[in-house]
C-alpha cells in the first residue's frame, strides 16, 4: 500500500470523518495484546518493530544487531513474517531456491546474512529455529503481534516522519495508540535526523540513534543522470539519499510498498533511463522483487546501519543475557 498523503495532517476531513474507525481498530488492537497467552521460547526473543506502518529501518536494524550479537559469541537467528509471500512456514529461507513471491523481500535480504525463518505463527518459527541452534532470535516485526514473548523490545521510528498525524489506522499510520505501543518498549530507536519532534512524545522511553549510511556504490552516483524507482514505505528516503550521493535525479517512480514488479514495469523504466543516458537505480528490498532478466540493468544502493552510541545498544543486550 501507499501511504495516503492525510496521514499527516490531523485536520483533514477524511482523516477526522475516520476517527470511529480508528477508535474501533485500537479498541480490537488493545483486546488481542490484553487476552493473549504468549508462547515464551527457550531462547531469547529481541522484537525489531515499530507503531507506525510503513517502512521506518527495521530490516537495516536486524541486521546491525546480528553482527553485534555474533561479535558477542552468540548465533543469532532471524524470524519474520514473510510479508508479501505464500509461505505459511516454518520455513527457513534459502535465496538461492525461494522467491520473494514466496517468502518476501524483507526474508530474502535478512537471510543473505544470517539463517532466517518465515512463519506465520511465530512461534512455530521460533521452535524450529532454537532446534536448529539457534540461541537468539531477531524478529523483524511483530510489535503487535502476542503470539510470543519478547525479551526485548525496540521500537523504530523515522525521525523525518515519527508518527504522522498520530492517529491509528486508519485516520492515521499508527498500528496502536502512540502512549499504549511506547508503554511496552524498552528503547526506541531513532533514525536520522529528529524532524518531526519524536523525542518529545517519548516521555521516559529510552532513545537510541541511530542512521542510514549508503554502501560504497554511492559513488558510481556522483554526477550522474539518474532514473529511479522505489515500491518501500518511504520512497521519498530513497530519492533524498541518491540526490545526497551527489546524483542528477531526473525521474522518482514511487511504487506501492511490497510492489511485484511486472516485466512491464522495468520495460517501461530501463526505455526511460536509456533515453536518458541515466542510471536506472533502486533499492536492495526492490531488487529482490525485480525479474531476473532486468538485474543487469539496474544500480542498486545498499544502505548500513551506524549507531550514535552503540554502548548503549550493548547495555540492553547485556540485560538479555543476564536473563539467560
Amino acid at each position: 500500500m501507499r501511504a495516503p498523503d492525510f496521514w499527516h495532517d490531523d485536520e483533514s476531513l477524511r482523516a477526522r470523518l475516520l476517527r470511529p474507525v480508528s477508535a474501533i481498530y485500537a479498541w480490537a488492537t488493545a483486546r488481542r495484546l490484553a487476552e493473549a497467552n504468549p508462547y515464551r521460547p527457550a531462547i531469547p526473543v529481541i522484537c525489531v518493530g515499530n507503531i507506525v506502518a510503513g517502512g521506518a529501518g527495521k530490516t537495516p536494524v536486524c541486521l546491525s544487531l546480528v553482527e553485534r550479537l555474533r561479535k558477542r559469541g552468540r548465533n543469532p537467528h532471524m524470524l519474520t513474517r514473510g510479508y508479501g509471500g505464500t509461505e505459511v512456514g516454518p520455513r527457513a529461507v534459502d535465496p538461492i531456491r525461494h522467491d520473494a513471491a514466496r517468502v518476501g523481500d524483507e526474508a530474502l535480504l535478512l537471510a543473505a546474512h544470517a539463517p532466517t525463518w518465515v512463519a506465520r505463527w511465530r512461534p512455530d518459527g521460533a521452535m524450529a529455529a532454537a532446534a536448529m541452534g539457534c540461541d537468539i532470535l531477531v524478529m523483524d516485526d511483530g510489535y503487535q503481534n502476542p503470539s510470543i514473548a519478547k525479551d526485548l523490545s525496540l521500537v523504530v521510528v523515522d525521525g523525518g516522519y515519527g508518527f504522522g498525524n498520530g492517529r491509528v489506522i486508519p485516520s492515521g499510520p499508527c498500528r496502536e495508540p502512540i502512549a499504549a505501543g511506547l508503554a511496552r518498549a524498552d528503547a526506541v530507536i531513532l533514525m536520522g535526523e529528529d524532524k518531526a519532534g519524536v523525542v518529545a512524545q517519548l516521555g521516559e522511553v529510552p532513545v537510541l540513534r541511530a542512521r542510514l549510511v549508503p554502501g560504497p556504490e554511492a559513488a558510481s552516483f556522483l554526477g550522474r543522470k539518474v532514473v529511479a524507482f522505489a515500491g518501500i514505505g518511504r520512497p521519498a528516503k530513497f530519492f533524498e539519499t541518491i540526490e545526497a550521493c551527489g546524483g542528477d535525479l531526473l525521474s522518482a517512480h514511487s511504487f506501492p510498498d511490497h510492489h511485484p514488479y511486472t516485466p512491464t514495469d522495468l520495460a517501461e523504466l530501463v526505455e526511460e533511463a536509456e533515453k536518458a543516458g541515466a542510471l536506472l537505480a533502486t533499492t536492495a528490498k526492490d531488487a529482490v522483487r525485480v525479474p531476473s532478466a532486468f538485474l543487469p540493468a539496474l544500480s542498486v544502493l545498499t544502505v548500513t546501519l551506524e549507531w550514535e552510541n552503540p554502548e548503549a545498544l550493548d547495555v540492553l543486550l547485556d540485560r538479555v543475557d543476564s536473563r539467560f
